[in-house]
């Protein structure tokens, strides 16, 4: 399961990013999911949960947003929403030749005080 790996490198960036700004606090801490990224939403979260006890982020808000992943077909020129990497042009069926997003994980932006 490698979202618990993912979920302790986000407290150890909290951790580092809370030194760095001689913080004691993280109010709040934002990550972007894309649903084409190979992490599972709902697994990442789980982990996290357990992670931040007895860190930097025991009392932040934590915000996951997720990211949809975005197809452009070649045959139609058809720019569409994706949740799966086998999604098809829902106009041609014909499979995306372009994926523009959906791919990210990443930390946003982190609050402290």
């Amino acid at each position: 399961m490698h979202e618990f790996s993912l979920a302790l490198e986000v407290v150890d960036l909290a951790q580092r990013e809370a030194e760095r700004n001689q913080a004691e606090t993280i109010l709040e801490i934002s990550i972007e999911v894309g649903d084409l990224s190979g992490v599972e939403s709902d697994a990442f979260e789980s982990a996290l949960e357990l992670v931040v006890k007895d860190s930097v982020l025991h009392k932040s808000i934590i915000v996951i947003t997720r990211v949809a992943g975005k197809g452009k077909c070649i045959a139609c020129d058809l720019e569409f929403e994706m949740h799966q990497r086998l999604d098809t042009c829902p106009q041609c069926r014909s499979f995306p030749s372009i994926i523009s997003g959906g791919e990210e994980f990443r930390v946003v932006s982190i609050v402290v005080e």
